[in-house]
């Protein structure tokens, strides 16, 4: 998946949210977005999930089952939980919702009405759609807001099983919650400008840069292997290598 020079304005003249955003995703990738309140992390996301087009630039190669976990699950609909997953099953092609009740603790909402939802709970109804179809592109806004500890513990496996079959995850997290997954990579949203950053180093932990060439076609599986295994890796574009 490619963003390539995508800018996003939400008024004719108004200025640019986004500004010129070069960046590429892998199968297997996990990416976590930082940035200040306001920077455009929430409308980044929307972006990638296809919820909101560009005002210029091309997003290609986009997975062809998007998930998509908003920061704030739109509870005001006339649903109970069960219901709700009901009703998105049959919009996902019969996606089996049950699963995801159990692993999100959530067996026991499945007969509250969303709108008494509490926060916390309503996110875990959010995940729960966003993962039922199996998604190649899951897309995370503040995904351990207001989570039980149970739930905040389970979430980091999940993201890691979406990526090890193939899938791309991003998301936006304030908490850090999956900074403890081999190979997450960072990236950085300040000003407009997106930017891959390194990870925090812990104390006395220097880092070298190698360049390492592989065969076109290797390269998303080259790309994971060595992401899984702990290391930083991304492609290079030819106005930089040369």
């Amino acid at each position: 998946m490619r963003l390539s020079q995508v800018s996003f304005r939400y008024r004719r003249r108004a200025q640019d949210v986004l500004r010129g955003i070069d960046a590429r995703l892998d199968p297997g990738d996990v990416i976590e977005l930082a940035g200040a309140n306001g920077a455009g992390k929430s409308t980044l996301l929307r972006l990638l999930a296809g919820l909101t087009p560009p005002t210029s630039g091309t997003v290609t190669g986009r997975p062809a089952v998007v998930g998509f976990a908003p920061d704030r699950f739109p509870a005001g609909q006339p649903f109970t939980v069960a219901g709700y997953l009901r009703h998105m099953s049959r919009v996902r092609g019969g996606a089996r919702w049950e699963p995801w009740a159990e692993r999100l603790n959530m067996t026991h909402l499945l007969g509250v009405r969303l709108r008494e939802l509490s926060k916390g709970s309503a996110h875990k109804v959010g995940l729960a759609q966003a993962l039922m179809p199996g998604p190649g592109l899951l897309i995370l806004d503040e995904p351990f807001a207001g989570l039980d500890r149970d739930t905040r513990e389970a979430l980091p496996a999940i993201v890691t099983e979406v990526a090890d079959r193939g899938g791309v995850v991003v998301a936006s997290d304030h908490q850090g919650g999956l900074r403890g997954l081999a190979g997450l990579r960072h990236w950085a949203l300040q000003d407009g400008r997106l930017a891959e950053v390194a990870a925090p180093e812990g104390p006395g932990e220097a880092r070298v840069t190698v360049e390492v060439r592989v065969p076109a076609g290797e390269l998303p599986a080259f790309l994971h292997r060595v992401r899984s295994d702990g290391y930083q890796a991304r492609p290079v574009t030819p106005e930089e290598v040369g």
